[in-house]
């Protein structure tokens, strides 16, 4: 047991080490204060109604009427019955959050680089690289948590896979299949999928390597291995997989069945997201150089500039107190780059691009390769429509590409990639296979083009090739005048020289602590306590710029993330059930305290949100009645929310009279804007209904039950009916019961469910029974429980060997 003790005391002491610097940088969780992260804010407004239906009842709902009329919770934060991987991943991530993915960050990395065989030492300095990395920062700050979750699970899948062409079988399949299924339990399939772009480069690589060393055998063993595992970690998660497979064909990431838009013009058909959509965010080429510089093109939309800058000086010309001007630097709109929004430069550091630049010249063979070639390919998709006819490619061509939109976010690839190559230039510089004459060179070329561009920066900067005026730089100037923007580009070319001169002393400082190694003036040792300590300041801090100790503030008030207004307080004394449509208020907070016809989430239901385009943005009094608006919240003469109740609301539900059957999706959105939803309905189903019903003044349809996955009502009707139902119509899931027998219903008005419902008296229910949880929930059980028998065959097959040997 000693031997065993001291061979893992090192890794011990660095995941404690981990733990520190974790919690060292979101120090303030550590007083029980949150992190206040903006998309979280909104997530916490979308998700309350679920989570109030978990505390009263212990039980799940499916299905939400707190936003867009109603929506699948799949991607609101579901939970799931024997989901086994959900509670290892939730073991993991022990620290409080945001501390939580900081420590995953620098784990996974970690265990990458020891089954690559690097030193524990410069295994802990790679993680550093990797955890600090600005991007990755940066989203825990804004709350894009699933994001930072998958991101921090693809150096362990990684692992997985380098251990099985390692031929380490047993365990590579092992570690495989869990940090596959870790993955997965990060529900951000972007990621996920711009990790398998990676994975397929290096399966690339190995591949022509075996090929020349004539190993196909074991390579294609290898893959096959991998598959079992990846298949296993698939099921783990069916659940969740297959309801968000289900839910994404009627959401806005599915195929429109419209060809036309509001306008009347023509729509492009697509079966995935448009191309403007996907390509709204996009990399500019100068923009590259963010990675080597953090404030080349200003930092992010919103910079604290500091009393020292032409920014507080123009307020203060202004007639501003010093007071007023401190405040107004904070928000310096710095950024001059071409994207919409930037919170943050996607810095990946000056020293571990040098360190990179570095190994470039002493690393050959497919690990390289497979490195560089994913940096490069996750650059080059990162510049959208800056490089068009590559992205273009890769949406009509590579399947699901067309899925995801912010092409900027593949970056992450190169983030995963550069501080492995970096490390293994260290590795390579410490070993003795390299001559000395070698290292040298690549001592000269690396500081040669690193610091060489940041001179050529600095020329730039006095010779007047760059101009420092961004897209946005015309409205300043008209709003604001002249004055603003000159005293914003002048703050901005201050910003990048300093920046400039910063990662050149960084470079500097870099190549001289490896010339004093190669010229045995240092140990090792020294040398990577020297980079971890260069790495941390130059990484740490451009992250607090962006993400530090104002970020946090108390518990509550990221759990209570909205507060009532006087319209919200009258709306909830009303006691019924109606819709509010909010347009005072952006994002989730009338979903937070409402049944809204509003919400924050990237993925809506498709046919809902094309009415809401056609229709409810343009306050069409016709279809908010129909889907029962009683109230819509605007600014009264004063300014302030006020409730204003829509007594014409047709209610929860009521007979018609005419049932109309159109041929195309085009007539039935289109018919809305003339049609009579009290009486009237249309619909497009193959099925031909009854067209016309009299409907007396005694008829009624009541609500008895109301509850997100589950409405009970009791209808009365002389004469056989068909009764319109101010419910979001969503096929997969929703049952419909009379008198206790399942009775069929369809689609009616593009988004509302509408049921022949027979004379009499009636008790009607409709329940939220989705069968793609329960296929999942067996599946993930039945996974979950292979998984575990292998782990105990391959841990008593390796004592067994072990005691053999």
């Amino acid at each position: 047991m000693q031997p065993a003790f001291k061979k893992l005391l090192p890794h011990l002491l660095v995941f404690i080490g981990f733990i520190i610097l974790s919690l060292a940088y979101f120090s303030p969780v550590l007083q029980g204060k949150q992190i206040l992260q903006s998309d979280i804010v909104q997530y916490n407004g979308m998700a309350k109604q679920q989570r109030d239906f978990k505390a009263a009842t212990g039980q799940e709902t499916y299905w939400t009427n707190s936003a867009f009329g109603g929506m699948p919770t799949y991607q609101l934060g579901a939970r799931y019955p024997h989901n086994y991987i959900k509670k290892l991943d939730s073991a993991l991530r022990f620290l409080p959050r945001p501390a939580d993915y900081l420590f995953l960050y620098f784990l996974g990395f970690y265990i990458l680089l020891i089954s690559l065989k690097v030193d524990f030492k410069l295994a802990a300095l790679g993680a550093l690289a990797f955890g600090f990395s600005t991007y990755l920062v940066i989203i825990l700050g804004v709350g894009h948590n699933s994001k930072a979750h998958a991101i921090a699970y693809m150096p362990l899948v990684l692992s997985g896979i380098i251990l099985t062409f390692r031929k380490k079988y047993i365990l590579g399949f092992l570690v495989t299949a869990i940090a596959m299924g870790l993955e997965l339990v990060a529900n951000h399939f972007q990621m996920t999928y711009y990790l398998l772009i990676l994975v397929i480069i290096l399966g690339i690589a190995y591949l022509i390597d075996a090929y020349k060393k004539q190993t196909l055998p074991h390579y294609f063993k290898s893959v096959g291995i991998m598959v079992v595992a990846v298949i296993l970690a698939i099921g783990m998660n069916a659940t969740n997989i297959l309801a968000t497979q289900e839910y994404v064909k009627e959401s806005t990431r599915g195929k429109s069945e419209l060809t036309i838009n509001p306008d009347g013009s023509p729509k492009p058909v697509a079966t995935g997201l448009p191309k403007e959509k996907i390509t709204e965010y996009s990399y500019g080429f100068l923009e590259t150089f963010n990675l080597y510089i953090p404030r080349l093109l200003g930092g992010g939309m919103s910079e604290n500039v500091g009393k020292d800058s032409a920014f507080y000086d123009f307020y203060i010309s202004q007639g501003a107190s010093p007071l007023q001007a401190k405040d107004a630097v904070k928000t310096a709109p710095l950024y001059w780059g071409s994207q919409p929004i930037v919170e943050a430069p996607a810095y990946v550091g000056a020293v571990v691009l040098f360190l990179f630049v570095f190994a470039l010249f002493l690393i050959k063979g497919r690990l390289k390769w497979w490195i560089v070639g994913g940096a490069v390919i996750s650059l080059l998709l990162s510049y959208g429509k800056n490089l068009e006819f590559l992205t273009n490619f890769f949406i009509d061509y590579v399947p699901f590409y067309d899925k995801f939109r912010a092409v900027t976010s593949i970056q992450v690839i190169l983030e995963l990639c550069i501080p492995i190559l970096a490390v293994f230039g260290l590795s390579r510089l410490f070993n003795n296979f390299e001559k000395e004459e070698q290292k040298k060179k690549a001592l000269l070329y690396s500081v040669s083009i690193t610091a060489g561009l940041a001179v050529i920066f600095l020329l730039f900067r006095y010779t007047g090739i760059l101009d420092f005026e961004g897209g946005r730089d015309a409205s300043f100037k008209q709003n604001y005048g002249p004055d603003f923007l000159n005293a914003i580009v002048e703050d901005r070319k201050s910003i990048f020289t300093t920046d400039t001169l910063r990662s050149l002393i960084l470079v500097l400082l870099s190549g001289s602590i490896i010339y004093l190694f190669i010229n045995k003036k240092i140990s090792e040792v020294k040398v990577i306590i020297a980079f971890a300590a260069l790495i941390i300041f130059d990484l740490v801090g451009v992250d607090r710029r962006y993400v530090n100790t104002e970020n946090f503030v108390s518990a509550r008030q990221v759990s209570q993330p909205f507060q009532a207004n006087a319209a919200d307080v009258q709306i909830l004394n009303d006691k019924e059930n109606f819709r509010v449509f909010d347009v005072a208020s952006g994002g989730a907070k009338a979903s937070f305290f409402h049944n809204s016809l509003t919400g924050y989430h990237a993925a809506k239901l498709k046919r809902y949100d094309e009415l809401f385009d056609f229709y409810i943005a343009q306050n069409n009094l016709n279809v908010l009645n129909m889907l029962n608006t009683k109230y819509i919240i605007a600014p009264d003469e004063s300014q302030k929310p006020y409730p204003y109740l829509n007594k014409d609301a047709n209610g929860n539900a009521w007979f018609i009279e005419d049932l109309k059957k159109v041929n195309s999706a085009n007539e039935e959105i289109t018919s809305l804007a003339n049609l009579d939803t009290k009486k009237e309905a249309v619909y497009t189903n193959e099925e031909t209904l009854n067209a016309k019903y009299k409907v007396d003044s005694l008829a009624s349809i009541s609500v008895l039950e109301y509850k997100p996955n589950y409405i009970k009502y009791e209808s009365k009707n002389l004469n056989d009916g068909y009764a319109v139902f101010s419910e979001i119509y969503y096929k997969e899931g929703w049952h419909a019961y009379i008198d206790g027998t399942k009775a069929p219903f369809n689609r009616v008005n593009y988004v509302l469910r509408g049921m022949q419902i027979p004379k009499g008296r009636h008790i009607i229910e409709f329940k939220f029974e989705p069968e793609v949880v329960q296929q999942g929930i067996t599946i993930s059980l039945a996974s979950s429980g292979v998984l575990l028998l292998l782990i105990i065959g391959g841990l008593f097959y390796s004592l067994k060997q072990k005691n053999e040997e």
